[in-house]
């Protein structure tokens, strides 16, 4: 009880901080999207502090994060994942559910950090759609973000790996950098407990640009699954 207890306090702040770091830096958000990054870093750098004297949750990133124009196909566990990736590359943006952009703070920040909104629904509208505005949106240079099972998987569930990660990947004619995590074994996708530990996100070795659709969907999946299974071993330890 007492965990939990710490932990909604823990919530409650971060969201309360995430109002207040977004109005603090609107006005330099307004007028460049570098002031958009700075709010979000400032806001990532924050949860990760919070979080470990708090909750006790110790924030740490492995591999080579990239820096140059890549499309980056990661695991997706919880809400921290995010800003841990966010965090680690120079000017993220990523592939976002439309519902978002009407979220108050959130949805603000993303247009101007140029994320992609997909709509949910027609599988083949809403694909050709999000590759229309990731190519209107390529003169915003920066490492495209997309979670490739489209949702959050809790800790040891599969779900099968979705089909524009490659689209994206052929269009943008750009490497993909895969990324593997264990975060929702601390900060789980639903409820409010936060447990401790050693919370992971790992850039894995570059995809070239080149491989085709069955050898790079099989691939990704492999180095994926493989790494993330890994790292709960390991927390599990």
């Amino acid at each position: 009880m007492i965990r939990w207890l710490i932990s909604a306090v823990y919530v409650f702040q971060i969201y309360l901080m995430m109002l207040v770091i977004g109005l603090i830096f609107a006005p330099y958000a307004i007028v460049s999207r570098n002031g958009a990054f700075a709010a979000c870093k400032t806001y990532c750098r924050w949860v990760f502090w919070t979080a470990r004297w708090m909750v006790g949750i110790r924030c740490e990133v492995r591999g080579t994060p990239p820096k140059s124009e890549v499309l980056i196909a990661a695991k997706h566990q919880s809400f921290l994942d995010i800003m841990m990736i966010f965090h680690a590359v120079p000017a993220g943006k990523f592939i976002m559910k439309r519902e978002l952009l009407w979220t108050p703070i959130i949805g603000i920040y993303a247009k101007r950090l140029g994320c992609v909104p997909v709509a949910r629904g027609k599988r083949g509208a809403a694909i050709q759609k999000m590759v229309d505005d990731v190519e209107a949106g390529r003169v915003d240079p920066g490492q495209l973000i997309i979670y490739s099972q489209g949702t959050r998987v809790a800790p040891g569930e599969h779900k099968p790996y979705k089909v524009g990660t490659y689209v994206l990947y052929e269009q943008l004619g750009q490497p993909c950098v895969p990324v593997a995590t264990n975060v929702g074994l601390f900060w789980p996708r639903k409820g409010i407990l936060r447990r401790p530990g050693l919370a992971v996100v790992e850039f894995l070795p570059e995809m070239k640009h080149g491989l085709g659709r069955e050898a790079f969907l099989t691939q990704l999946e492999e180095q994926v699954e493989t790494r993330s299974n890994a790292l709960l071993d390991e927390a599990k330890g």
